[in-house]
């Protein structure tokens, strides 16, 4: 048999390297809230963003998963130490997100805002990220509370800008045909991120998206120049978004756009309809295969399908939940973000 040269070796190792595609890149990449007696943050430190990548101190891509609250002005009451360290602890979940509604919520009654500082004081102690998320759902135009957002985060970015647990969610979910990336969504981007850098010019920031964050192309198109560790959120609901959705992520990430999931459900986008296994983990597989970070919508009880808490369940929002107190969702989350499901293993178990 012919021998090979080592030139013809490196070739070979070369090409099968680039058809395994970013399964072996990201391949080393453990996924768990605690390792070795470290947390998270005590492993991966301040994240940085790398190409489309989002990265740990040192360079090595990373992939972040968690939990979303409700709105906080409804479920805040899980905003606390116990539901977050049991979420860490039993979940699995390296971060927790903050959803600070801005209409019908902080606008109203900016005492809202303890309930962030809450979420933040926990991650800290107990070794996670946490996403602060404005969330701008049913006020449409972020440039309508560009004033307070820009205060609410100066004071955020002043007071834990030094803390690598703090992600910046800036603009949750911007909609409407008259809100548009060009005119609404980068300027106000582009002002809040300017707020954030004068007291945090390193942790990552991340920027809505048009049409409830479902519009990564626009953003990839144009996105926002000459700054560090930005970032883009897609949403999507396993049961409402499939294929034609992930083909737009995976255009905007070939034309170079960093995007992390910063809300999605296994149910419709109303938070209803049932929860849709096969295509869920179909979600979960491309995210992994991408390294696009994730958070779960919601952790509440107030029984719709997209919750994992039973109707009720927890009321004194405790933690140390057993399974009779989650919904199917809260089972079929629980599991993924625990390593215990994947998309063959579900076939199987089927």
């Amino acid at each position: 048999m012919k021998k090979l040269s080592i030139v013809s070796i490196a070739l070979a190792v070369f090409v099968l390297a680039a058809s395994c595609g970013d399964k072996g890149k990201y391949a080393g990449d453990s996924h768990l809230a605690i390792e070795d007696g470290k947390t998270v943050v005590e492993r991966y430190g301040s994240l940085q963003v790398i190409g489309t990548d989002l990265c740990d101190q040192n360079g090595k891509p990373v992939q972040i998963r968690g939990m979303s609250s409700h709105g906080l002005q409804w479920y805040g009451k899980y905003a606390n130490k116990d539901v977050i360290k049991w979420l860490r602890d039993d979940w699995n979940c390296q971060a927790w997100r903050a959803a600070l509604y801005t209409q019908g919520g902080y606008i109203g009654n900016p005492v809202l805002k303890d309930k962030v500082i809450t979420s933040i004081e926990a991650c800290i102690e107990t070794g996670m990220y946490v996403l602060v998320d404005w969330h701008v759902l049913g006020d449409k135009d972020p440039l309508l509370y560009a004033v307070d957002a820009e205060d609410f985060f100066t004071e955020i970015a002043q007071k834990y800008g030094d803390k690598a647990n703090i992600i910046y969610e800036i603009c949750n979910e911007p909609n409407g045909k008259n809100v548009t990336w060009k005119d609404n969504i980068k300027p106000y981007a582009e002002r809040i991120i300017a707020a954030i850098r004068k007291y945090d010019p390193d942790n990552v920031i991340i920027v809505g998206t048009p049409n409830w964050s479902g519009d990564v192309l626009s953003a990839a198109r144009d996105p926002i120049l000459n700054q560090k560790n930005i970032m883009y959120t897609v949403h999507f609901y396993t049961g409402s978004q499939g294929r034609e959705r992930r083909a737009e992520i995976k255009k905007a990430l070939l034309k170079g756009l960093p995007i992390f999931a910063t809300e999605w459900g296994c149910t419709k986008d109303s938070g209803d309809g049932g929860v849709f296994e096969k295509e869920t983990l179909q979600w979960i597989e491309f995210l992994r295969e991408n390294n696009i970070s994730w958070i779960n919508w919601s952790v509440n009880n107030k029984g719709e399908d997209s919750g994992v808490l039973k109707f009720n369940a927890d009321r004194n929002a405790k933690g140390n939940w057993k399974e009779e107190d989650l919904s199917k969702a809260g089972v079929f989350i629980r599991r993924i973000l625990r390593n215990e499901l994947d998309y063959a293993t579900w076939k199987k178990e089927k």
